[in-house]
């Protein structure tokens, strides 16, 4: 077994080759990108804690492993606890790991997180992808050294690839077609556009921040664009990934209007639909959902692309129009020898979420029920 540390390290710490040489042996994962995590540091939209793990066999070493984590507490004044994914608006929290190092990475990653006395031992890890290597390195080396887990949840989310990638059949793609055809014919062209030119970046977002805040989105106070704060770290952070190549913004034009805009990031051969909006008076058609279709074609097939990621743990409408399907797991650890108080604070905590969420998906069934008896 070749000899790995891993230890906490400043996200200001200048990694851009080591990443870059990473990222052309293991799977990616957008949200751990250096970029990304120094950008959520200085907005100070969360306290990260950045680990790498090192080939220390190696001459000279070399980077085999890098897991961001975040402290966060459930009240202002109880214990923290460390996170996963490691910012707002991040949806995974896979570590990159070097696949010839998994094993040897994940349980570095452990024992550094288990072996600083200033940091908690107890992580909340959410949106986990349980069929990633690294994902799956990270359960085994949980099982390893017997930390003390509970299992929250396990739901599918929708998944493309070039194997298995858009719906080619069913009531979806019929739906699909019928509605693309409506819209062209609403106006004198429908274009799309995925131009990954920073400035042509800037603008497309601004456009999309103007149609996700005119939408529900807007009016429930959830649109970037209803936080000052949030909507200043996300200009950061596309722009941020933007000047690398790393980010784009991909329009559904009527007439030269956007009436639906998707924003992506990439990582290696890897692309993520990281936000959608659409404009409500276009709603009929389905905007969102046909570009990420004709997205999802375009990208798939130019080459470059092996997967796109939906980036969407509850489900969402990709479910409806991808084939491919990855397991999402959230689960609390504690690395120490015994149950911590903050532990079990924590478990109690997500079981009343849990049943909340119950409560909410039942009574909207029930409510659904009452309409279509009414009928």
């Amino acid at each position: 077994m070749r000899h790995v540390t891993a230890s906490f390290c400043s996200t200001g710490q200048d990694i851009a080759e080591h990443w870059a040489a990473l990222n052309l042996r293991a799977a990616t994962n957008v949200f751990m990108h250096p970029t990304a995590l120094q950008v959520a540091d200085a907005c100070g939209i969360a306290r990260v804690h950045m680990l790498l793990a090192w080939d220390r066999d190696a001459h000279p070493e070399r980077l085999v492993g890098i897991w961001a984590l975040r402290q966060c507490r459930i009240t202002p004044f109880s214990p923290s606890f460390l996170a996963a994914p490691p910012y707002a608006y991040s949806w995974l929290s896979d570590p990159v790991i070097d696949p010839d190092f998994m094993a040897e990475t994940a349980a570095a990653f452990l024992d550094a997180i288990a072996n600083e006395p200033r940091l908690p031992a107890v992580l909340r890890l959410r949106h986990l992808d349980g069929d990633s290597p690294s994902g799956a390195a990270i359960l085994a080396a949980l099982a390893a050294r017997g930390a003390h887990v509970m299992n929250v949840s396990r739901r599918p989310r929708a998944f493309a690839t070039r194997e298995c990638g858009l719906k080619r059949s069913g009531s979806t793609r019929k739906k699909l077609r019928q509605d693309w055809n409506r819209l062209c014919a609403a106006g004198a062209s429908c274009v799309v556009t995925n131009d990954r030119s920073r400035d042509a970046v800037r603008d497309a977002f601004e456009a999309f921040l103007a149609l996700e805040a005119a939408s529900w989105k807007g009016s429930a106070g959830s649109a970037l664009l209803s936080d000052r704060a949030d909507a200043a770290f996300t200009r950061s952070l596309v722009d941020a990934l933007a000047a690398e190549g790393n980010a784009s913004v991909a329009l559904l034009n009527v007439d030269g209007r956007a009436v639906a805009a998707q924003v992506l990031f990439y990582c290696g051969a890897m692309a993520y639909t990281w936000r959608t909006a659409f404009d409500t008076a276009f709603a009929k058609f389905s905007p969102g959902a046909l570009l990420v279709d004709q997205v999802t074609a375009q990208l798939l097939a130019a080459g470059g692309i092996d997967a796109i990621e939906s980036c969407a743990p509850q489900g969402g409408f990709m479910l409806q129009v991808w084939e491919g399907r990855r397991t999402t797991v959230d689960l609390l650890a504690d690395l120490g020898a015994r149950r911590s108080l903050l532990f079990s604070a924590l478990a109690i905590a997500e079981r009343s979420q849990a049943l909340a969420r119950a409560h909410d998906a039942l009574r909207a069934a029930s409510w659904w029920a009452r309409r279509l008896s009414a009928r």
